[in-house]
């Protein structure tokens, strides 16, 4: 019995409606310009070359296509997706099971490390994709366990990263085993010689996408950034709010969750802030835009979809509450304040994990954005106390304070004016702090070796290497940011070393350096444990 296939429009695209329940699902509001330029063309047959970085989507680009293709009803492989490590192979086979949550697609991850006989157990119970590490790929094609005769179509992910790690002939030798009549798609960031090489041999007239990111400009307004753990990122939020001078500011999430729960968040403590995004009505979209225009509403909370084409005069501060996925999207964002000549500022909060992608927003959009501390509650108390003293003399000036100056005069004989006031402030403003200060500061790196105010590295370089001081000071300077000056002591062993950083840019050292590669090999970071 065939089935007709209902669909739905997701952007401009139009795929089986249980893909579109499944994006919908995970926050997709519509497609990124890696998705669009390419599913229609994978959708239509062909071989494609994508050149794209992480976080462009490109994961969703060739996994959209790939679902829609596949038949749920055969238990036989008929995708190969191969990747160059077991964490991006994880990650792949997790994102292709929740677009293709409603969609009953079987995919199982295979890597080295974990037990091989649960693997051929579960390729023997029928899964339509495999995504996998070059190794054991090749190792479940020796042993046949892995059955692909059926294999209509074969992805390379981060291909320019396989070829850095010597993937490459184990690449040439699984895509052998592969029917001749397959579709093959291949996907890198950089496009090195052996990987066009590896395009024209393997590949049939393939369409060629990419998305162009190089000359992204900001316009001149602050950017700045602080870091704050996952669990403490409202906290930090508030006090950031707290001790700016917002007169209007939309803050972006990445997804239509993140801003409901951003708002009610938001609104439990008082602030005014309204949501904007897909899931509203047009009516109630004017309502909102009515009210954020006429300042009853002070934070606006989008994502990147709804915010399109907003044109708001007064907006002083960006606020990104989540990173954005795409540097273009940072530039869309921050774009919205510091309109007609007047000044902006743009705020963009972090977690440890997520410094990689702030250095890839700098180098794209060849800006630097600021460090900053995030405020105490002394900070916050302070700027509370400046700001009443500020309406306290706007008061003053006013006059019309004889109703009021009749109450006071008949304390004034028996209490000291001060205390007069002080009572008067109690009595309309509750100021004093009832929240602990909770310690916003991300990791607490323990004893690490280090001198006071440095935390002290371990890296997996050594004399092996080859590598010297001056060497390693580049490598950590040119990945994270930091100045070479603020690199304190260097140790170097046979197989490791020890670099000094500064407290402040240890997670930023960590999460820019850990898993990159010198000199061919993958560098592993991590704090230094105390010498016993």
């Amino acid at each position: 019995m065939n089935h007709r296939k209902e669909t739905k429009l997701f952007g401009n695209l139009e795929l089986d409606r249980r893909i579109v329940d499944g994006l919908k699902e995970m926050g997709f509001e519509e497609p990124t310009p890696i998705q669009q330029l390419a599913v229609p063309q994978v959708l239509a047959g062909y071989d494609m070359i994508g050149q794209a970085q992480t976080g462009t989507g490109k994961t969703a680009a060739f996994s959209i296509p790939m679902i829609e293709r596949l038949n749920p009803r055969k238990r036989e492989v008929q995708t190969i997706i191969i990747t160059p490590t077991r964490e991006l192979a994880i990650q792949v086979a997790e994102e292709i099971s929740k677009i293709g949550r409603f969609s009953r697609i079987k995919v199982l991850p295979i890597y080295g490390g974990q037990s091989i006989e649960r693997q051929i157990r579960s390729l023997r119970l029928g899964v339509q994709v495999v995504v996998g590490t070059p190794g054991r790929l090749l190792d479940h094609l020796r042993r046949q366990t892995l059955k692909v005769d059926q294999v209509d179509m074969v992805i390379l992910d981060e291909a320019d990263e396989m070829l850095d790690m010597g993937f490459i002939e184990d690449i040439e030798e699984i895509i052998r085993h592969t029917p001749a009549e397959r579709q093959t798609l291949l996907f890198s960031a950089t496009m090195p010689q052996e990987i066009i090489r590896l395009a024209q041999q393997y590949m049939t007239d393939p369409k060629y996408v990419t998305v162009s990111k190089t000359n992204l400009t900001v316009p001149q307004i602050e950017q700045v950034f602080y870091e704050a753990p996952e669990k403490n990122k409202l906290e930090a939020l508030c006090r950031i709010l707290d001790i700016s001078d917002i007169s209007q500011g939309i803050l972006f999430c990445r997804t239509k969750r993140g801003v409901d729960e951003l708002v009610a968040g938001l609104q439990a403590r008082g602030f005014a802030a309204a949501a904007l995004h897909g899931d509203l009505s047009q009516q109630q979209r004017n309502t909102v835009m009515r009210q954020f225009r006429s300042s009853e509403v002070e934070l606006l909370v989008a994502t990147d979809v709804a915010a399109r084409g907003l044109d708001i005069e007064g907006v002083s501060h960006v606020i990104n509450y989540d990173i954005p996925q795409d540097p273009e999207f940072y530039v869309h964002r921050i774009g919205r304040t510091g309109r007609a000549g007047r000044s902006g500022v743009a705020i963009t909060i972090i977690s440890p994990r997520e410094y990689r992608q702030l250095r890839q927003i700098e180098n794209i959009t060849k800006t630097h954005i600021k460090r900053q501390k995030l405020p105490s509650i002394a900070d916050v108390v302070e700027r509370q106390k400046e700001s009443i003293k500020e309406r306290l003399i706007q008061i003053i000036n006013e006059g019309k304070l004889g109703y009021y100056r009749s109450v006071v005069d008949a304390l004034v004989d028996e209490y000291d004016p001060m205390d007069i006031a002080a009572a008067a402030l109690k009595l309309s403003m509750d100021l004093e702090p009832n929240s602990e200060d909770v310690n916003l500061n991300t990791v607490n790196f323990g004893n690490t070796g280090a001198r006071p105010g440095m935390v002290r590295l371990f890296l997996t370089l050594g004399r092996k290497d080859r590598v010297t001081p001056p060497e390693i000071i580049k490598l950590v300077s040119d990945e994270s940011g930091i100045s070479g000056g603020q690199i304190g002591n260097i140790n170097i062993y046979e197989n490791f070393s020890f670099v000094e950083v500064p407290e402040d840019w240890a997670n930023c050292v960590i999460s820019c350096l850990h898993r990159q590669h010198f000199k061919g090999r993958r560098i592993f970071v991590e704090p230094a444990r105390a010498r016993k």
